[in-house]
């Protein structure tokens, strides 16, 4: 083989190495549309504690996506919630939110969760009533969720001064989220009538069966939401959505990270 044909064949494969994409390079994350802010910079007063970060929610493992306890919503639902915190700051309590903008990466991983029938760790909390094999159908989880279009936060109220929620251990007795408060985890909010994220018909937030405070609590939570533009979910007390939507029909799959807002 002659010089010049060896310095041809070197230039080529130099050219296709060039245009080859590295096996090893990373993909890049997406980035959040500029309509998406931090919670924390429109008003920092709002209590989170965003559960899908540790390894306390259902799962019983930090969840994909969540890279920061950070609560993520679309500017006009953060503003919305800056509104209904400044009344109820006025009548002595706190918003705080556990959930807010969720990847699809995140929505993913609970499908995964929910057909690996044998991993039950945190059942005696969070679905003791419940059978895993039906959580799809009874509407538990599913593939796609509001919270991904980043209008939607799940969220409580707390009496002011707020007290330390005592961590979650990993491994820790757990106790049924529909127990009296009392003996349930020991959140710092006030009295729901369940814990967060219980997968029970008692977290529908007018079922009959809760009356006196917890009732009140529920209604006091509901009513200053809805004054603001919030819409409820008949089936978590938890659960509102701003409306209407910026993103009524977009599922984003950008982390939960302060990288992934624009500047």
């Amino acid at each position: 083989m002659n010089v010049r044909l060896l310095a041809v064949l070197a230039a080529v494969l130099v050219a296709l190495s060039l245009a080859a994409p590295s096996a090893s390079a990373a993909p890049v994350d997406p980035k959040a549309p500029s309509d998406f802010v931090a919670l924390s910079d429109v008003d920092p007063t709002i209590i989170q504690e965003i559960r899908y970060f540790t390894p306390h929610n259902f799962t019983g493992d930090p969840v994909d996506g969540y890279r920061a306890p950070m609560c993520i919503l679309t500017r006009q639902a953060a503003d919305g919630l800056h509104r209904a915190q400044i009344l109820f700051l006025l009548q002595g309590y706190s918003l705080k939110v556990y959930d807010c903008y969720r990847p699809q990466r995140a929505v993913n991983d609970f499908v995964a969760w929910a057909k690996r029938l044998d991993d039950q760790r945190m059942k005696a909390e969070f679905y003791t009533g419940v059978d895993k094999a039906n959580l799809f159908r009874d509407g538990y989880i599913a593939e796609q969720s509001g919270h991904s279009r980043g209008s939607t936060m799940d969220l409580t109220l707390v009496r002011l001064p707020a007290r330390q929620t005592r961590p979650y251990v990993r491994g820790q007795k757990l106790v049924d989220c529909t127990a009296p408060q009392a003996l349930r985890f020991p959140d710092n909010s006030i009295d729901m009538g369940t814990g967060f994220d219980c997968f029970n018909t008692l977290a529908w937030p007018l079922d009959p069966r809760i009356q006196g405070q917890q009732l009140r609590n529920r209604v006091m939570l509901l009513n200053g939401l809805v004054q603001q533009g919030f819409a409820p979910y008949s089936y978590e007390w938890w659960h509102f959505t701003y409306k209407p939507e910026p993103f009524p029909d977009t599922y984003f799959d950008f982390p939960v990270s302060r990288s992934s807002l624009r500047r």
